[in-house]
C-alpha cells in the first residue's frame, strides 16, 4: 500500500491555531459506517448519541512542559526537548541545532536547571543528556518549561497570552500522569460536565495511560507504507478498566475509544495478552493500517488527522478509506477545523 494513497489537499486557513472558545463547542462530524450516513453536529450532542450500552475508554496522560530554551556558555541558544526520562537524572531528548553541541556542552535552562549533553543516540538524532537541578523536575519544568506544541500551530515566544492558553487547552480535563509530549487531542473536546453527563446516562466510563512520543509529529517517509516502523510509546490498563471492558464485551456493549494512542493502547493489549484483558503496563509499536480486525473497540471519538500520517490510516482501516477521504472532503467544503486545536469526528 502506498503513501500516497493517504494524501489530500488542505487549506491552509483550517489548520486550527488555537483552541474553540469553549471545549464542547467544536463541530463534530459523525459517521454511520453501518448506512455511509455523515452527519454535522457540535461536540456537546455526544450526550445524544451514547447510552448505558456504550463503555468510553479515555487515554489520562498528561502533557509535560518538554519544550526547554537555554544557553551554552559562548551565549549560543539551543532548544532542549524532553522525550523520555530515563534514570539517575538522565532523559532522552532531541536538541536543535545539534550541529552546536557535542558530549560535555551545558546548556543553560534557568538558575535552577542545566542540561549536560552526555551522548548521542542512534535512533533520528536523539540524544541522553543530565538533567542538574535540586527537587521536583516537573515543578521546574512548569516553571521555566513550554508547552511542545506540534509545529504546524504558530507561536511567537512574546506571545504570553497564549502560552497560558496552551498550558490550559492543550490538556484533557481528566490529564492525570505526566509524560507525554502531545496531547491525546481527541479528549481535548470534553468537559467535566459532558462526562458527569453521560455518567448520569449511565454510560461506563474508564481510563488507560499512554504516553505520547515525539512519533506523533513525525511523518511516514517510505513510499511503501508497509516499511515504516512506529515509534514505541509506553502504556498501562488498570485493573479497574480492564475488568470494565471485559464484563462489557461479555454483554455486547460498545467500546469507544476516545483518541488514536486509546485504540493503540487496547488493541495492542489485545494482541499481547489475548482479548480478554488484563492489567497490564507494556509498550506498543502496534501499526494500524487497512484491513485491520479490530479486536477490542467498535466506535472512535478522534480528530481530523494530517495527510499521510499513520493517524489518518488508522481511521482508514477503522471507517474505510473511501469513507474517510468522502467524510474529510465534506469537512474542508464545510470549513471543519483541523488538527489538535480542530473539530472532531464520532466513528459509529
Amino acid at each position: 500500500m502506498l503513501l500516497s494513497e493517504f494524501d489530500y489537499k488542505l487549506p491552509e486557513e483550517l489548520i486550527a491555531q488555537r483552541p474553540s472558545e469553549k471545549r464542547e463547542n467544536s463541530k463534530m462530524m459523525v459517521l454511520k459506517r453501518a448506512s455511509g450516513e455523515i452527519l454535522h453536529k457540535h461536540f456537546y450532542d455526544i450526550v445524544n448519541l451514547l447510552d448505558n450500552d456504550c463503555v468510553l475508554i479515555l487515554n489520562n496522560t498528561k502533557v509535560m512542559p518538554a519544550r526547554l530554551y537555554g544557553y551554552k556558555d559562548t551565549g549560543a541558544k539551543i532548544e532542549v526537548f524532553l522525550l523520555k526520562e530515563k534514570d539517575d537524572h538522565k532523559w532522552e531528548v532531541l536538541i536543535r541545532p545539534s550541529k552546536r553541541v557535542r558530549p560535555g556542552t551545558k546548556i543553560k535552562i534557568s538558575e535552577e536547571l542545566t542540561a549536560e549533553v552526555l551522548m548521542p543516540l542512534p535512533d533520528d538524532g536523539k540524544w541522553i543528556v543530565k538533567m542538574i537541578y535540586e527537587g521536583d523536575i516537573f515543578k521546574i519544568l512548569h516553571k521555566v518549561g513550554n508547552i511542545p506544541l506540534p509545529p504546524y500551530i504558530e507561536r511567537k515566544m512574546a506571545d504570553e497570552d497564549l502560552k497560558k492558553l496552551d498550558f490550559e487547552r492543550y490538556q484533557t480535563v481528566y490529564a492525570k500522569d505526566e509524560g507525554s509530549v502531545a496531547a491525546p487531542t481527541a479528549g481535548l473536546h470534553f468537559t467535566k460536565e459532558i462526562l458527569k453527563k453521560l455518567e448520569e446516562k449511565g454510560v461506563q466510563i474508564g481510563y488507560v495511560t499512554l504516553n505520547v512520543g515525539i512519533g506523533t509529529f513525525r511523518p511516514v517517509k517510505c513510499d511503501n507504507i508497509l516499511d515504516h516502523h512506529m515509534d514505541s510509546e509506553v502504556f498501562e490498563i488498570p485493573e479497574e478498566t480492564a475488568r470494565m471492558i471485559n464484563l462489557a464485551k461479555a454483554e455486547g456493549k460498545k467500546i469507544v475509544a476516545v483518541g488514536t494512542t486509546t485504540v493503540r493502547t487496547l488493541e495492542t493489549a489485545a494482541i499481547l495478552y489475548g482479548k480478554e484483558l488484563k492489567a497490564c503496563k507494556a509498550a506498543s509499536e502496534l501499526f494500524i493500517y487497512p484491513p485491520y480486525e479490530f479486536k477490542i473497540i467498535d466506535s472512535l471519538i478522534t480528530n481530523f488527522h494530517l495527510p499521510k500520517s499513520t493517524l489518518l490510516m488508522l481511521v482508514s482501516a477503522l471507517a474505510g478509506k473511501d469513507f474517510i477521504f468522502k467524510a474529510y472532503e465534506e469537512a474542508i467544503t464545510n470549513k471543519y477545523r483541523f488538527y489538535s486545536y480542530g473539530d472532531c469526528m464520532f466513528i459509529d
